[in-house]
């Protein structure tokens, strides 16, 4: 019985170690990469995108606080 048990624990084991495996490889080859890439370019665009929307509220709170024209840029606008 206790051969049974640990022939099943070995086999548990290897099917375990092997799917481990099979997806450490998917997420070091060149796939892996990209996707890991595109994630990180996705993060920055949006925090790009949450900064700037952020700086336009912020900007139409110190204009409406200083009483000046909301829809008049004072400098360039990149």
């Amino acid at each position: 019985m206790k051969k049974i048990f640990w022939l099943g624990v070995g086999i548990t084991i290897g099917v375990v170690a092997a799917r481990k495996i099979s997806a450490a490889k998917g997420a070091l080859g060149p796939a892996g990469l990209n996707r890991a890439v595109g994630r990180m370019s996705d993060s920055v665009h949006d925090f790009a995108d949450a900064l700037r929307d952020s700086m336009d509220q912020r900007e139409t709170d110190l204009r409406a606080a200083l009483g000046l024209d909301p829809e008049r840029p004072i400098g360039p606008r990149h």
